[in-house]
Parts: structure tokens; C-alpha cells; sequence
């Protein structure tokens, strides 16, 4: 059975830190790209972070110099370090995993519960 499990969210105050993690079962965790989504309500989810099992990494331009996404292959975990966190970053942020998402492919597995994070003063 597959699961996608994030941690829990926060809220946390503009220019401030969180990291996420999800920790990921049931799935081949080596042959897939894994990633961070974000959505915010009433809006599309949007991919923010992506890596492959190589280890390349990709990022949407707005969270470019303040997000650093990491795997640990071992544990099949995957991690979402945020800085410099802005009002503009509050949203439900999901792992998932899958190919050619940098390309827009659909993730390959359901969708855990998320989490939020709410950056505000």
C-alpha cells in the first residue's frame, strides 16, 4: 500500500525556517523523481521542488536561492528546506513521486493529507 506521509506544518513568521519531510512506503523509491507541491486554495497545485535518483535537483523560479530539496534514498524520505520564507509561500505543500514532472507528467501515486504552512506575521 502506497503512502506519502508529510510532517506537520507551522506557522512561521516572514524571513523565517521550516523544513519538511515525507517519508514515503510502498513505492520504488529509487527509480522515481520525488517532489514537493503547493496549492494554495482555490488555485491549481503547483510543483515547487523536484529530484531525481540521481540527485538533480529543480526548482520553480519564485523559491529558487531559498528551497533546498533532498532524498535520503536509504530511508525513503525526502526533505523541503525552506528560508527566507514570504506571506506568497502560505499554502498546503505534498510529496509525491513519478517521471518527467519537471514536464508536467501527473505524479505517479494518490495524494497524501499534506501539510500547511502558513508564513504571517
Amino acid at each position: 500500500q502506497v503512502q506519502l506521509v508529510e510532517s506537520v506544518g507551522a506557522l512561521v513568521q516572514p524571513g523565517g525556517s521550516l523544513r519538511l519531510s515525507c517519508a514515503a512506503s510502498g513505492i520504488d523509491f529509487r527509480i522515481n523523481t520525488m517532489a514537493w507541491y503547493r496549492q494554495v486554495s482555490g488555485k491549481q497545485r503547483e510543483l515547487v521542488a523536484a529530484i531525481s535518483g540521481g540527485g538533480d535537483s529543480h526548482y520553480v523560479d519564485s523559491v529558487k536561492g531559498r528551497f533546498t530539496i533532498s532524498r535520503d534514498t536509504g530511508n525513503n524520505m525526502v526533505f523541503l528546506e525552506m528560508k527566507s520564507l514570504k506571506a506568497e509561500d502560505t499554502a498546503v505543500y505534498y510529496c509525491n513521486g513519478g517521471t518527467l514532472l519537471t514536464k508536467g507528467a501527473r505524479v505517479r501515486y494518490p495524494w497524501g493529507q499534506g501539510t500547511q504552512v502558513i508564513v504571517s506575521a
